[in-house]
């Protein structure tokens, strides 16, 4: 494709800047600095915006939530020009607020830790440029490039087949996806198995809820056990949370992936499956065709070489066995010629095949363009109120994080809430701590923003993927609202019971 020419061309130039910089010492240059830095004692602590500077980013995610679902807008917002204007509209009002109004100190943290006052008088550029910094060049450009070079790997392999539908096949694929979706992403996951499964069930009439028990595992719940599983997890990671630091949640894991399984097996086992028309049953057991992989070679290595680089090329940490610490956005450098190399070495006919294309990920970069500037003054309003919330208890920041999940991105509400419950963590000097948070508080809110982006079609962005791809192969997806009443009786009861046995 000639579109993969260019990428590949726009990634090598991308590449050969950044080594050329680091022969002038740039990165190395931010990695001492990583490794000198302090917070800086500020007069008085850090200034908080007023609250009304929060409205931006309200207004940004309830466009995100509304304007897919008007009729009057929904043709509109489905083009990524339209909804990089409201995103970048939105961050431009933030900015322009800390260019001429801000008059307090804040704390930045690009390339590390350290107090940034405001100007004594005339417009505030240093200021600004430090919360552009701080959103852009510390947080947004390591999380697309992640979700990016999963997105586009993930997108070169192909599993096709159709196997018997059988009620147990289904949950396996289920399982195996949820599984899955820790290593190589929720969407990574999504994007691998959701096309094989509805083909296996190409010759059922009951299929809707299997896409449904797919959204709740695949494209959320599984996702919890590395940085790499879902975007809030990857946040944390580089807010300084252990890269292993989720894997001790594999049995919050087990729990909620094992219920959903076994309720999916009896649903379909003893509802679904026996109100299939004999016709269609007997279509199913004899046009089978035997799973194939394509594309294996080279995207698994690849893969494997992005979970690699997050785990080893943290700038804050020395590669384990050694006293190297990585340069700065050499993780990033990495994860790109991986890209590359999936897209120079890959099978075109699996991408075409996959009908593989940019338009999510371009979406997703978009969005968050504007949603990583605009959530800067809510995080400093956070950082200075955050005691005085009233959420004390580790049910609280699940729920609470759970909960605005359910109908904002997740990725945002876990930022909002780490920030809370890290300013409680300080205020009340609670221990034991990872990155400066309490780690019941942290498990909670990792917990809450995972799980309980699987309540509604906005929660996660793999969610309206799914839902389009099977639109689009012919299943009748459940509205907005209706898939809540599914999300409602099945993942409530769940979240519930999570609260009583692990919070």
């Amino acid at each position: 494709m000639k579109s993969n020419k260019f990428l590949i061309a726009a990634i090598l130039i991308v590449l050969a800047a950044y080594f050329a910089s680091a022969a002038f010492d740039l990165p190395q240059m931010g990695t001492r600095k990583i490794i000198l830095a302090s917070h800086e004692a500020l007069a008085g602590g850090p200034g908080r915006p007023p609250y009304w500077m929060a409205l931006p980013f309200a207004l940004l995610l309830g466009a995100i939530a509304v304007l897919p679902l008007l009729h009057a807008t929904e043709h509109w917002w489905d083009n990524n020009l339209h909804r990089f204007y409201v995103a970048g509209t939105l961050a431009a009002f933030t900015l322009a607020y800390y260019l001429f109004l801000h008059d307090q100190p804040i704390l930045a943290h690009w390339p590390a830790a350290h107090a940034a006052p405001p100007a004594l008088n005339g417009l505030n550029l240093t200021q600004t440029w430090e919360v552009l910094a701080n959103a852009i060049l510390s947080e947004y450009a390591p999380f697309i490039i992640l979700l990016f070079s999963l997105y586009t790997i993930s997108g070169g392999i192909r599993i096709e087949g159709d196997l018997p539908a059988h009620p147990l096949t289904n949950t396996a694929i289920l399982l195996i996806g949820a599984l899955l979706a820790s290593f190589i992403g929720t969407t990574g996951a999504a994007m691998l198995l959701i096309r094989p499964l509805l083909e296996t069930n190409s010759e059922r009439k009951h299929v809707k809820h299997t896409v449904i028990f797919f959204i709740f595992m695949v494209c959320n719940c599984g996702g919890c056990l590395l940085p790499l599983g879902d975007p809030p997890l990857f946040l944390g990671y580089l807010m300084g949370v252990g890269f292993l630091f989720t894997l001790a949640l594999w049995k919050e894991w087990l729990f909620i992936n094992g219920a959903l399984a076994v309720i999916y097996y009896l649903w379909d086992r003893f509802w679904c499956y026996p109100h299939e028309v004999r016709a269609d049953i007997v279509r199913d057991e004899t046009q089978v065709r035997r799973l194939r992989f394509s594309g294996l070679w080279p995207n698994v290595l690849l893969l494997i070489g992005v979970i690699a680089a997050v785990g080893l090329l943290d700038p804050s940490k020395a590669v384990p066995g050694t006293d190297w610490r990585p340069w700065l956005y050499l993780r990033e450098a990495v994860q790109l010629g991986l890209v590359a190399v999936s897209l120079a070495l890959g099978s075109r006919a699996v991408r075409k095949a996959n009908n593989f294309s940019y338009h999510a990920i371009v979406e997703v970069a978009a969005l968050f363009f504007g949603i990583f500037i605009c959530m800067q003054p809510p995080l400093q309003i956070l950082a200075v109120e955050g005691p005085n919330l009233g959420l004390d208890q580790p049910w609280h920041y699940f729920w609470a994080s759970g909960g605005l999940s359910s109908v904002l991105d997740n990725a945002p509400t876990y930022v909002v809430f780490f920030e809370t419950a890290k300013s409680l963590t300080e205020s009340r000097g609670l221990s034991p701590t990872e990155a400066g948070v309490a780690v019941r508080l942290l498990i909670a809110v990792s917990l809450g923003s995972v799980f309980m982006g699987a309540n509604t079609y906005i929660g996660n962005g793999p969610n309206f993927m799914v839902k389009a791809i099977a639109e689009k192969s012919g299943v009748r997806m459940p509205g907005f609202f209706a898939y809540m009443l599914y999300s409602g009786g099945v993942l409530a009861p769940l979240f519930i019971l999570m609260t009583f046995l692990f919070l």
